[in-house]
C-alpha cells in the first residue's frame, strides 16, 4: 500500500507565498555565509558590534525573517483550509514579502541598522501575523459553536 501524495487539503495562496519567502530567506542566509567567508567568521561570537558589520546585519537579518516567516505561513495554511478568502490571503501575504523585504534590506543592511524599512517590517509583520491569527480563530468559531 502506497502513501497518499497529498493530505487532500490544497492550499494554492500559501504555497505561492512560501516560494518568494523561501527565496528570499534563501538569499539572506546567502549573506551570512558569504560575510562568513569574507571575513573567517566560523561563530557569531567573533562578530563585532561596530555600526557597519556586515555580517552582524546579515546574521540579524535572517534570524528575524527564520523567527517569523514560519509562523506566519502555519498561519496562512489554517485560514486557507478553513476557507477564508484566497484573494484577501494572497493580500496579506503580498504584504509579507515587501515587509520582510523593507525589513532586511532597507532596514538592518543599511548603516547602523536602523534603515526607514526596519521599523516598518518590524510593526507591518506584527501587524500581518496578529491579524492572520484572528482570522483564523474567527474562521474556527462554528468548530466550537459559536
Amino acid at each position: 500500500m502506497s502513501a497518499p501524495t497529498t493530505l487532500g487539503l490544497p492550499l494554492p495562496i500559501t504555497a505561492t507565498f512560501a516560494l518568494p519567502l523561501s527565496l528570499y530567506y534563501l538569499l539572506l542566509q546567502t549573506r551570512v555565509v558569504r560575510h562568513r567567508l569574507a571575513t573567517r567568521t566560523i561563530i557569531a561570537h567573533q562578530i563585532t558590534s561596530s555600526p557597519s558589520d556586515p555580517l552582524l546585519a546579515a546574521v540579524r537579518a535572517q534570524t528575524n525573517f527564520a523567527e517569523n516567516v514560519p509562523l506566519a505561513l502555519i498561519l496562512a495554511g489554517v485560514v486557507e483550509s478553513n476557507g477564508g478568502s484566497k484573494r484577501v490571503l494572497a493580500y496579506a501575504l503580498g504584504a509579507l514579502v515587501a515587509l520582510r523585504v523593507a525589513h532586511a534590506d532597507f532596514g538592518i543592511m543599511r548603516e547602523g541598522y536602523l534603515g526607514w524599512g526596519r521599523p516598518m517590517g518590524y510593526f507591518g509583520t506584527q501587524v500581518v501575523v496578529a491579524w492572520l491569527a484572528g482570522w483564523a480563530g474567527w474562521l474556527s468559531l462554528g468548530y466550537w459553536g459559536l
